[in-house]
């Protein structure tokens, strides 16, 4: 398995944010060919502080090849152009090789 995640930094309107994140973007994200996971978690640090980061999104994909010929799609492209009109803050993308995965209780 092969995971994008995304990392959006703090929004000027977290209102906002949520609003489109949750109403439009995932809809989005629903519709890509190939998706085999997709979460979201909101970001706290661990001491306090500010966190870095305000949202996480984890896209699973079977491989690099499903998610590249994924985001290459028609429902691709929409997802990665409505960024722009959410993200005010800084987005980071990784790519990540699943390499071991526990469940608890397994």
């Amino acid at each position: 398995m092969i995971k994008l995640i995304v990392m959006y930094g703090q929004p000027d309107d977290p209102a906002a944010f949520d609003a489109h994140y949750l109403s439009v973007h995932t809809g989005l994200v629903a519709q890509l060919p190939g998706l085999r996971r997709f979460e979201v978690a909101k970001c706290a640090s661990t001491d306090g502080t500010a966190a870095p980061y305000y949202l996480q999104a984890e896209l699973w994909f079977d491989d690099a090849a499903s998610m590249d010929a994924s985001f290459a799609t028609p429902e691709g492209q929409a997802t990665r152009q409505d960024v722009a009109n959410f993200a005010t803050g800084d987005v980071t993308r990784m790519v990540g090789e699943v390499v071991s995965e526990l469940v608890a209780g397994s």
